[in-house]
């Protein structure tokens, strides 16, 4: 069986020289630095791999701190911060060339019966009934915007018009798409967690761009993450149909604020994502 090029990436694996240090490989990226994506989903796996089997990650903060060298192997180093009756916390440093590029804490907790809500999923078609990015992509005449689009692994389908090379016609800070792994990951509850937080990051600040009639090919635009939230509500599958659900509550001062809701296919809420990102127009 065909197996997601993300479980090698994502399946960090300890050093040989260093006690809770790990290392994983780096997918190309169509830009000359790391995907951040990348980096937070093998943060996720490497504090959960030192932490015991009973305890599940419910949350990750985290700040990029510097661009990431897609050449260069990341070594991903864990403090032990807190083990706890119901609660572990655990602090990652990932590292390239002696200096940090992401730090982040995470939080596990034994599972526990609670209070329990969440927010409904809004009505949008299923992923049957709309468009791959695969497809469209094939359409598109533009080199970059076929760059953007590819080799992420990732299956993405789109409520609303996408914006690889034309802007939404209508200026709104919202956005609903359907994503996948392109193929099936296999492995525990935690890699899945992690390929989750992956894909967390490929479409998050797309609402602030959609809101300003902006593209991902607009000449001189720079964006770039600054820091990222991500709370795990219920279990889920990467690699079956989650809805993801974004919006822009502000932009100012050249960076956006994106926030996030993940549904799986039954429409429970499996995840919260928050991200802020640099967003600077000629």
């Amino acid at each position: 069986m065909t197996t997601s090029p993300l479980l090698s990436v994502l399946d960090v694996q300890p050093a040989e020289d260093a006690a809770d240090v790990f290392t994983g490989p780096n997918l190309p990226h169509w830009r000359a630095r790391l995907f951040g994506g990348q980096v937070l989903g093998q943060v996720a796996v490497a504090a959960g791999r030192t932490v015991a089997d009973d305890r599940h990650l419910h949350s990750l903060h985290a700040y990029f701190l510097r661009p990431g060298d897609p050449d260069v192997p990341v070594a991903f180093a864990v403090e032990r911060l807190r083990d706890g009756r119901s609660f572990s916390a655990r602090r990652v440093q990932a590292i390239q060339n002696g200096v940090p590029i992401l730090s982040g804490i995470a939080s596990f907790q034994v599972p526990a019966e609670g209070l329990d809500h969440a927010e409904p999923a809004p009505e949008v078609p299923d992923p049957e009934d709309l468009v791959s990015d695969y497809d469209l992509l094939d359409r598109v005449d533009h080199p970059m915007a076929r760059q953007i689009g590819r080799g992420r692994h990732v299956e993405v389908r789109r409520v609303e018009p996408a914006l690889y090379a034309g802007a939404d016609p209508e200026p709104r800070a919202r956005q609903s798409v359907w994503f996948r792994l392109d193929a099936p990951l296999p492995g525990d509850d935690l890699l899945q967690r992690g390929a989750l937080a992956y894909a967390s990051d490929l479409s998050v600040l797309e609402p602030v761009l959609r809101r300003h009639s902006l593209t991902w090919v607009n000449p001189g635009m720079s964006v770039a993450s600054l820091d990222h939230a991500m709370w795990w509500h219920r279990p889920a599958r990467a690699d079956d149909w989650i809805l993801y659900v974004t919006e822009s509550p502000n932009a100012s001062g050249a960076r956006g604020l994106s926030t996030g809701r993940m549904y799986d296919r039954r429409r429970r809420l499996v995840a919260t994502v928050a991200q802020e990102g640099m967003v600077r127009v000629p």
